[in-house]
């Protein structure tokens, strides 16, 4: 019967171990939060868990352990070594005490145990304030370095020069910390060493000695390593040395150890030291292709209990691994991998972007564009071969001055996957989902009428006059707007978008988008009770300029509680979409939605004193009866087509709705609006302003806060032009006139 290994983490550095453990005929359990991870697509058992979740892969161990008796469990390349001697001290397995593995992760505790055993290290003080921070700087000295006391990669590590540095280095920590802890510690000046060793019955071998190289101050990011080190080999020695004592005070016995060491003006000194294998590339791909040993396979067989295989080199060539750093901007294609490939030497290429992903300037080791490794005779013959695989290989980018429509879709696409595929014509007739998703409720017709209603409507063009400049601005509650557009509500990104962006940071980038556009944003509620707070923490972070809307709760004090939530972030207006009474994320919530009385929509009105809007409305009745309520403005709406098939679309009915209470509310309008010319005709019929939803969403997804602006800026000149060709001077003077329907053509002079 096959033996099984759990092997944590299910990523790209953790495949070797997968692999291997597979050819050495083992059955191999794989946990990762992603149930796409390229690991578990290889795993024979993958289990979603998060290899942080330690209490969760414990639970997942114990309970696969009585159907596959697990025999050994390790991680390589990912700090997970505490959920690894957790999971292998519950099962009774080979590994170290769970406390040395926390000592061997939490940077705080591993400086105090390096301190307590004298292993040489710089000093360093624990910080958990700003304020903590100010003084650890004045105690240490410049340089020093301030980093999260438990992450990896380099994140949120950055060397601090200066006190003008502290507090932007400190947010860049705790932006990176998972628990809030940092550390700040002396700089250590001189060349760095990556050592990787196996500790097996106490005796421990060191195995790849590389140089690494460390770029993009005041961060710290490993653009390559060297095996082996070119550095003398006293220096090697002795960092050799300071790394075993390091191994010893941490206690990793059985197990590996992986250590990054300093060679400075007083030693070797301690970077850090975890009870794993090195990832970068180093365990799994330039140490085996310098020497011949699979340093992977010794590890799996000390996971096992079993005494490693032969670790003593076959042969010494020069193996390296060079990052592939592109330019920053949105990826437009990847050419040459395959062509370099085939240069000898170039032993494996990895590329982490795609196009549609944004690339930034490196502050960590996990913002590089890819990855090449080669392995020759000479570090020249392998240094030449990178040279010209960077020659071959074009990541071609939108840069930040090359932002386009196209550059943002792509971006959106690749974000978006399936949810919606960023059709050319946003028109529903190919939208890939309906509720939740970002279509149309039932067959998507309501969803369609929105559009086929505008393309109902046609200009009329007049061109013998002087206006050259129009004036496209237009006021909504006292606001001055840049012209006469807002963003439209839209809450549910994980729900409707896919999780391409986290719930705040859409709110953040509409909100944003559309104050840098010289507009404002309505931010929604949701059917989570609390996700309405997400909205109005947006609009709070820029004074309150914007709308929100809210869910027509049965219970108005409900909705009343979110209105002076709204007030306290100094929203401009609030409001409730009343056609929400059905709407079908709210049923699978269970929360509970109702149409709304005269009395009480009077009864929610009177409880502020800003002015309020009524989104949804369809038919001249019910404007009457937003009018009579009193509230201050109305939307027609059918919701995006999203809470009813088989309706009008809003254009159809705006018409009527303007006979009837144009003069006595501010009348608004969505449903597919794409464009400058599709404003301006809602406009010529009647309403005040015009909501644009998807292609906005499309746009905060693609590239954030600049994509919204970009659009709306486009937007914006799209309605000039139409402007400029219907000689209109300003807003106010945009009338019928301008539009026919169905070919009835109405001149006036």
């Amino acid at each position: 019967m096959k033996k099984t290994i759990m092997i944590i983490g299910g990523g790209l550095l953790q495949v070797p171990v997968i692999q291997t453990a597979q050819r050495m005929g083992l059955q191999t359990i794989v946990t990762d939060y992603n149930p796409n991870a390229i690991g578990m697509k290889y795993a024979d058992i993958p289990i979603v868990m998060s290899t942080r979740d330690i209490e969760g892969s414990v639970r997942v161990a114990r309970s696969q352990n009585e159907i596959t008796p697990i025999s050994g469990v390790l991680t390589a390349g990912t700090d997970a070594s505490m959920t690894v001697a957790a999971v292998a001290n519950a099962l009774g397995l080979p590994g170290i005490r769970f406390e040395d593995a926390e000592a061997a992760t939490n940077k705080i505790k591993m400086r105090m145990r390096f301190t307590e055993h004298q292993v040489p290290c710089p000093k360093f003080l624990p910080v958990w304030s700003l304020s903590d921070a100010k003084r650890a700087c004045q105690i240490l000295k410049f340089p020093v370095v301030m980093k999260p006391a438990d992450n990896m990669g380099a994140r949120g590590v950055m060397r601090i020069d200066s006190k003008t540095q502290i507090a932007e280095a400190f947010h860049y920590a705790k932006s990176a910390s998972p628990s809030g802890e940092l550390i700040i510690e002396e700089y250590m000046e001189g060349p760095e060493l990556s050592i990787d060793a196996v500790i097996y019955k106490g005796e421990i071998t060191i195995t790849g000695i590389a140089d690494r190289i460390i770029e993009y101050p005041p961060y710290f990011v490993e653009t390559g390593h060297t095996m082996p080190s070119q550095l003398p080999k006293d220096l090697q020695d002795a960092a050799c040395e300071v790394f075993k004592k390091g191994i010893r005070a941490l206690n990793i016995n059985p197990g590996c150890a992986k250590g990054d060491i300093k060679i400075t003006k007083n030693g070797a000194m301690v970077g850090e030291i975890a009870a794993r294998l090195s990832g970068g590339f180093m365990s799994a791909y330039t140490y085996p292709l310098s020497t011949g040993v699979n340093l992977i396979q010794a590890a799996i067989e000390i996971a096992l209990g079993q005494e490693p295989s032969n670790l003593e080199p076959l042969y010494q060539k020069v193996s390296i691994e060079r990052a592939i750093i592109a330019e920053p901007g949105i990826v437009r294609g990847i050419s040459g991998v395959e062509e370099a490939l085939k240069i000898p030497e170039i032993a494996e290429i990895f590329i982490n972007v795609k196009p549609g992903d944004r690339i930034t300037k490196p502050r960590s080791n996990v913002e590089k564009a890819g990855h090449i490794i080669a392995v020759a005779n000479t570090l020249e013959e392998a240094e030449r071969a990178v040279k010209r695989c960077k020659e071959l290989i074009r990541i071609e980018v939108f840069s930040d001055d090359e932002i386009s429509m196209e550059a943002i879709n792509l971006s959106a696409r690749e974000k978006l996957k399936k949810y919606c595929y960023v059709c050319k014509i946003c028109d529903g007739k190919d939208c890939p989902s309906g509720v939740p998703g970002m279509g149309g409720i039932g067959s998507g017709s309501s969803f369609r009428s929105n559009i086929e209603a505008l393309k109902k409507y046609k200009i009329t063009t007049r061109v013998i006059h002087s206006v050259t400049m129009p004036n496209t601005s237009t006021t909504f509650f006292g606001q001055t707007l840049s012209f006469p557009v807002m963003a439209a509500p839209i809450t549910g990104t994980v729900t409707n978008m896919g999780g391409a962006m986290d719930e705040l940071e859409y709110n953040r980038a509409v909100v944003k988008g559309c104050i840098d556009a010289g507009t404002i944003a309505f931010v929604g509620d949701g059917a989570t009770p609390d996700k309405y707070k997400i909205g109005i923490q947006a609009l709070a972070e820029h004074e309150g300029m914007g709308v929100p809307i809210f869910k027509p709760r049965t219970n108005n004090n409900e909705i009343i509680e979110r209105i002076k939530a709204a007030e306290k972030s100094h929203a401009i207006a609030v409001g409730i979409d009343i056609d929400a009474i059905v709407f079908k994320t709210m049923l699978m919530k269970n929360q509970s939605v109702g149409p709304k009385s005269i009395a009480a929509l009077k009864e929610i009105i009177a409880s502020t004193e800003i002015p309020f809007i009524l989104k949804g409305i369809m038919n001249p009745r019910d404007a009457v009866l937003a009018v009579e309520a009193g509230a201050h403005a109305i939307i027609v709406s059918n919701h995006g087509g999203r809470v009813l098939d088989e309706m009008a679309g809003s254009m159809d009915v705006l018409e009527d709705i303007v006979r009837e209470v144009k003069g006595h509310i501010k009348i608004l309008i969505d449903g597919g609006f794409r464009t400058g010319v599709d404003v301006i005709k809602a406009l010529a019929l009647g309403a005040d302003a015009v909501l644009i939803g998807r292609p906005i969403a499309i746009a905060a997804v693609g590239m954030g806060s600049r994509g919204v602006t970009f659009y709306l800026k486009r937007l914006q000149h799209e309605f000039e032009q139409a402007m400029i060709l219907t000689g209109c001077q300003t807003v106010q003077e945009i009338s019928r006139e301008i539009v026919h329907k169905n070919g009835a053509l109405s001149l006036k002079l």
